[in-house]
């Protein structure tokens, strides 16, 4: 049994300690804040996400308070035309074998939260923010080496591997990596969430729906058990400097989006307790693991929105570090090894979702004029069955 450190106790660094706790381990996740907790609106779930929510034990769990989706659907957002559709249900679902769904940040945390404190080999401790690494290499009498995780009041704990979960401007990964600060993507999101029954009933839709403009978007779909809809209107304003969670005046969102077609704007005046975030990402790296170092999620790979893939990435990262470290034993000089598997299993995946995220927000959200006209008539040409093949590297989950 190893004893796995964890610096981040968002999504990832929980997944990951659930699934390394399977596995026969001890998990100590170090998280910054006093209280465990998740804020945010909204977050899709593609099938890979359940595979490996059911691998952790939490896929009923977290079913249970998701919307299952019918249908995403593509639209003008300036003529209010309906550019495509994709089906959720019958042959998606048979073909990769979960549901598409969304679901409020917090209940995805909680059942992960409720499952991490379930399990005995689980220790979740608040209030220790993790800023650097310290590793020991194996004593000239055998005994095993080992990492150190520091915090920011000099607290050490010692562990046989640290894995980074810290997020998109992780301590850990400043070491590790050493890549600076994140870069901005001059796209400014605002995001809302309402009572589902201030929504017209014409307008309560069982999708994930978007409507895309020029150099903007605008997308709505049901929460927390379908009692709520989650608004988020994005546009590229060339934003220089990182923001997150700014309030922002009801008005002022919808004076951003002038264009936007009636049914659309119908929506986006409901909009209450709106808050502005400027989206960042990473370029992608081969290596983020050192020794016994390793990261995880937005710490290993951070990715725009637009393939709504983050959260879906972390988890299976969890899922698969769980498995390389099953049997490890905290001397045994293959431990490194097992953690460059993991690194060089997931590189790969991970960086052509970022880089895609990036393509789909230039090519399919925002273009203007010719190059919107002529994403139009590529999406009006594909049939479901096209549409599942476009999709199945990411949704049928990690080979």
């Amino acid at each position: 049994m190893a004893n796995i450190l964890i610096a981040g106790g968002g999504i990832g660094g929980l997944a990951a300690a659930l699934s390394v706790a399977r596995q026969g381990h001890r998990a100590t996740v170090l998280e910054r804040s006093d209280v465990f907790g998740e804020v945010g609106a909204g977050i899709q779930l593609g099938p890979n996400a359940f595979h490996a929510l059911d691998s952790l034990g939490v896929g009923a769990a977290v079913r249970a308070r998701a919307v299952l989706i019918d249908e995403l659907q593509f639209m003008d957002g300036t003529t209010g035309e309906r550019i495509a559709r994709m089906p959720l249900t019958g042959a998606y679902r048979e073909r990769f074998g979960n549901p598409y769904a969304v679901v409020h940040r917090g209940d995805l945390y909680q059942a992960l939260l409720d499952a991490c404190r379930d399990h005995p080999a689980v220790t979740l401790l608040g209030g220790h923010y993790v800023v650097r690494y310290e590793q020991q290499a194996a004593r000239a009498d055998g005994g095993p080496g080992g990492v150190t995780a520091v915090t920011c009041t000099g607290r050490a704990f010692r562990g046989d591997v640290l894995i980074g979960a810290d997020g998109i401007r992780s301590a850990v990964r400043r070491q590790l990596v050493g890549d600076g600060d994140p870069r901005v993507s001059g796209h400014t999101i605002y995001r809302s969430v309402i009572p589902m029954d201030q929504v017209p009933e014409e307008l309560r839709w069982n999708s994930v729906t978007l409507w895309a403009g020029p150099k903007w978007h605008f997308v709505h779909y049901p929460i927390a058990g379908g009692k709520c809809l989650n608004l988020a209107a994005t546009r590229d304003d060339a934003a220089a400097e990182a923001v997150a969670g700014l309030p922002v005046p009801a008005e002022a969102v919808v004076a951003e989006f002038p264009e936007l077609g009636h049914a659309a704007r119908r929506l986006l005046e409901l909009g209450k307790g709106w808050r502005a975030w400027v989206l960042c990402d990473r370029d992608p790296v081969a290596g983020w693991t050192d020794g016994r170092v390793t990261l995880l999620g937005d710490a290993a790979h951070p990715m725009l929105q637009y393939a709504a893939q983050g959260a879906c990435m972390a988890l299976e990262d969890a899922v698969l570090l769980g498995e390389l470290l099953r049997g490890a034993e905290p001397g045994e000089p293959a431990l490194e090894r097992r953690l460059e598997k993991y690194n060089a299993a997931r590189s790969e995946r991970t960086a052509r979702t970022q880089l895609v995220a990036r393509e789909m927000g230039r090519q399919l959200y925002h273009p203007v004029g010719e190059a919107a006209r002529a994403r139009n008539r590529m999406l009006c040409s594909l049939t479901a069955d096209e549409l599942y093949d476009k999709v199945a590297w990411l949704h049928a989950g990690a080979s």
